[in-house]
């Protein structure tokens, strides 16, 4: 009988990548708790095994740090002493170190504790994991559980999943089959601009699709930009959970790298990814689902991880040629489909993967 903490605390998409391991870890442990921050919270509800989610904003991780007071992390070891966890695995990427919330549970009492760290983490860890090569996010969490006794049972797929079930969206959906673009991105060097979103959504709708736009309450005024009068507005309109059934429902959905793409994919619907190179797409494009990445992979930008595109006119995104995305979009909207070999993509240093 094993309480265990797993924690990985930043955006709603790196939750959901964690959910592989997740996974594992409930397939023995009696009680998992997932640890985030306030961004992923939302995201760690939906992940199957998850018994309760624990939020806490980390000052070395979330971009808008709030000071450090010993008030706060006071708090925070005593919610975690009386919880009195056997073991707790933290996730981290790999530009962020797993040390301090390492130190942090040592305080509270969690006796064993492992990680994936570059750096000497001393008495902080009892397991210090390496990863070789560069794997892809979902895998390299996963060999974290492995390392520490974990593993997966024989009949799970490996892939993301949600818990179901999710909430009766035909309201927002209406009938019929639909296409979902998702126009936004966490950061600005990830995200293609409205008007050349609005374009790829006029295209769409000219080859056939119904389209559906969605993106959160803060977005609305992009999601009504890019829907136009050529698709359905859904923007503000949904809770996570609800975002999940739409997508889910989704014959296709057209995103940048952000938490939503990894949330179709987590629905089991293909995705058309517009990734911008300033992280890898090996280890970031969406995980698990017939998946065809476009963007200049090859631009000045790559692996730079800028927040701002660096380069004037965004063209590692805005060079894509629409008429590509539909191209996609049907290729991937056929039933049972894999992304072919044979489909033709005239974008300038255009990046595939399928």
């Amino acid at each position: 009988m094993t309480r265990v903490l797993v924690a990985r605390q930043d955006n709603l998409g790196d939750v959901l990548l964690a959910g592989p391991c997740v996974r594992a870890v409930a397939a023995a442990a009696s009680h998992v708790t997932l640890l985030t921050g306030p961004h992923g919270r939302a995201a760690g509800e939906l992940l199957p095994g998850v018994d309760d989610v624990l939020t806490w904003t980390a000052p070395w991780i979330d971009p808008e740090p709030p000071p450090v007071t010993a008030e706060d992390t006071g708090a925070f070891v005593a919610s975690i002493r009386a919880q009195s966890f056997d073991r707790a695995l933290i996730l981290t990427s790999f530009h962020q170190s797993p040390l301090p919330l390492a130190l942090l549970l040592r305080q509270a009492g969690v006796r064993w504790i492992g990680a994936i760290s570059e750096d000497y983490p001393g008495s902080l860890l009892d397991l210090r994991h390496r990863v070789d090569g560069d794997p892809p996010e979902p895998v390299r969490m996963l060999s974290l559980a492995e390392a520490a006794g974990f593993s997966l049972p024989p009949d799970d797929h490996g892939a993301l999943a949600l818990r179901r079930p999710l909430p009766d969206v035909g309201r927002l959906t209406g009938g019929g089959r639909y296409v979902v673009v998702h126009p936004a991105a966490s950061v600005p060097a990830r995200q293609p601009s409205s008007s050349w979103s609005r374009e790829t959504v006029r295209a769409l709708a000219a080859d056939g699709h119904r389209v559906l736009v969605t993106g959160s309450p803060s977005e609305r005024l992009l999601t009504q930009e890019v829907a136009g009068t050529s698709a359905v507005n859904l923007g503000g309109r949904t809770s996570l959970a609800e975002l999940a059934a739409v997508l889910t429902g989704a014959q296709v959905v057209v995103a940048p790298n952000t938490g939503p793409a990894h949330l179709a994919a987590a629905a089991g619907t293909p995705v058309v990814s517009l990734f911008a190179p300033v992280v890898p797409a090996g280890r970031w494009a969406p995980y698990g689902v017939p998946t065809i990445v476009l963007g200049d992979q090859q631009a000045p930008c790559r692996a730079s991880r800028a927040r701002v595109c660096p380069v004037p006119g965004h063209p590692c995104l805005e060079t894509i040629d629409p008429a590509d995305v539909c191209r996609a979009v049907t290729a991937l909207a056929q039933p049972g489909a894999v992304a072919p070999d044979d489909i033709q993509l005239t974008s300038p240093g255009q990046g595939r993967e399928w």
